[in-house]
């Protein structure tokens, strides 16, 4: 790490209760903090503590690990998420007076604060997505599209759910492990013990589990609840005495579960936090290929387990070792590098302008002539309206034809106004990019990378035109990320917009890049 940031996570999920989505943001701050970055973690909460600390640090000044912006709203019985106006108010505050050099939203595909802060933020910014289940907001393709231009980074903890995002959010995507605490599950004494991730609806595991347990008096049975409203599985009589229920929906009070559990059946739409941690804890873990279409498989490889001590102690093993990488600390390494990544993105203060006491010209560089179809106005009639207007520099600038511009480099030569040659070149589903001091005519149809290696071929300068107009169409965010370099101008004002939000968003990236 060569320099501190200040980072700010957002969790759309109640801090005050447990949840998968706020140990990873738990884990993943701590991994943070230790490597010397100033982490604050933004959320609502429902707890009195967290609310009064919370009004604390938002008003004197955010230096708290935990920033608890109000309290939740009723979503579902399953998960409540904040959106109330108060509470929208004190997140537009936090992100106003952090100064953050990243905000990393969670679960962005939510109408929550993970959105609105991604939405909002001036600072680079991290989308990260976790639940296929969770991709429903906002409704609206030009929101989304607002969104993705906004964000700088896409993340998501698996390749299932990163293919599911990408069907609402496209883009290219980072896959970052959920992270464990190595340490928390550093594995204990084993006994013959067997934890099952329960669920009600899946009783067919459930029963291929408890039958298999009927063949193996020595061993006892955990059905481990982790889910709140889980209900209560049902013991049978030949298991009582050796089977118990717990309810462990958080990492600390599953610890001591998995620790000493020799076995670890999955649940088949289990919590894949839950399976990690077990590994962690050094567990076999009965999940065969083919399990989800057959339960009894994985009861198949329980009680292939529990008779083969080696093979046990061999899965122990090949389970530590498969946490390699997925740890907090590899996660926090992953997430450093990410950030400090997106920040080379943004240039560097210029220095003292070279020719800064010369006298200013007025230009405009995006100009069409009768040449574009768009256009009625006559080469002349342009260099006469200019020079009227008091410009001292115009650019021609036709759509996909070079003629304009040579003949008013030709008519120019007579006159004070500086006539740049140049070109409004549509690309291949990619927008338009404009090049200036053109010597010949670029073709349509390439690519952005091809387009703009082309105009850079010749020595001119690759000029970005209205690039949110979305009626139109424009670059999308990735490829306007991966471009970030090669663009000498970005036009942040188009007067021919039907919406002067185009042009805001194209002044707010230009602001947030330090392309003004």
């Amino acid at each position: 790490m060569d320099v501190s940031l200040r980072i700010c996570l957002v969790t759309p999920f109640l801090w005050s209760q447990p949840h998968d989505v706020n140990e990873h943001v738990a884990g993943v701050a701590d991994a943070l903090r230790e490597r010397g970055h100033s982490v604050s973690v933004l959320a609502p909460s429902n707890r009195a503590a967290d609310l009064a600390a919370g009004r604390r640090a938002l008003r004197d000044g955010l230096e708290a690990p935990l920033i608890a912006l109000g309290p939740a709203v009723p979503i579902s019985r399953r998960s409540r998420i904040g959106l109330p106006v108060g509470v929208r108010a004190n997140l537009s505050m936090a992100l106003g007076r952090g100064e953050f050099d990243v905000v990393h939203g969670f679960e962005p595909g939510l109408p929550s604060l993970s959105y609105l802060a991604l939405r909002d933020a001036r600072a680079l910014s991290v989308a990260s997505f976790f639940s296929p289940e969770r991709l429903g907001y906002p409704p609206s393709k030009a929101q989304r599209e607002k969104l993705l231009a906004r964000t700088d980074a896409l993340v998501a903890s698996s390749p299932e759910t990163a293919h599911a995002a990408a069907q609402r959010f496209p883009g290219e995507y980072r896959i970052v492990a959920e992270g464990v605490d190595a340490e928390l599950f550093r594995p204990a004494e084993k006994r013959q013990l067997v934890v099952l991730e329960w669920r009600p609806i899946e009783r067919p595991l459930a029963r291929a589990v408890q039958r298999a347990l009927r063949q193996l008096p020595d061993w006892e049975l955990v059905y481990l609840r982790t889910k709140k409203l889980a209900g209560r599985p049902a013991v049978p009589a030949k298991l009582r005495g050796r089977a118990r229920v717990r309810t462990a929906r958080d990492g600390k009070s599953r610890a001591p579960i998995l620790g000493e559990a020799a076995i670890f059946v999955p649940a088949l739409d289990g919590l894949s936090r839950v399976s990690l941690e077990a590994a962690a804890a050094g567990a076999a873990i009965a999940s065969p290929p083919g399990v989800q279409e057959q339960p009894e498989l994985a009861a198949a490889a329980l009680a292939r387990f529990a008779e083969n001590e080696p093979l046990r102690k061999q899965l122990s093993e090949e389970s530590r070792r498969g946490i390699a990488g997925k740890t907090f600390a590899d996660v926090g390494a992953e997430l450093e590098e990410l950030y400090e990544s997106l920040g080379k993105r943004r240039r560097t203060p210029k220095p003292p302008e070279p020719l800064a006491d010369r006298d200013w010209i007025l230009a405009d560089l995006h100009l069409h002539t009768s040449w574009s179809a768009d256009c009625s106005v006559e080469v002349e009639d342009l260099l006469e309206y200019a020079e009227h207007a008091g410009l001292g520099a115009i650019a021609v600038t036709d759509h996909n034809v070079f003629g304009g511009a040579l003949e008013a480099v030709e008519l120019a030569r007579e006159r004070d106004l500086i006539v740049i040659a140049g070109e409004e070149i549509k690309t291949d589903n990619q927008g338009e990019v404009i090049g200036l001091f053109l010597k010949e005519e670029i073709p349509r149809g390439m690519s952005f990378a091809e387009t703009i290696a082309t105009i850079k071929a010749q020595g001119g300068l690759v000029y970005l035109p209205h690039p949110f107009d979305r009626m139109h169409s424009i670059a999308n965010p990735a490829t306007l990320h991966r471009h970030l370099g090669d663009i000498d101008v970005f036009e942040v004002y188009n007067a021919r917009l039907l919406f002067e939000a185009y042009n805001d968003e194209a002044l707010r990236f230009a602001r947030k890049y330090n392309l003004t």
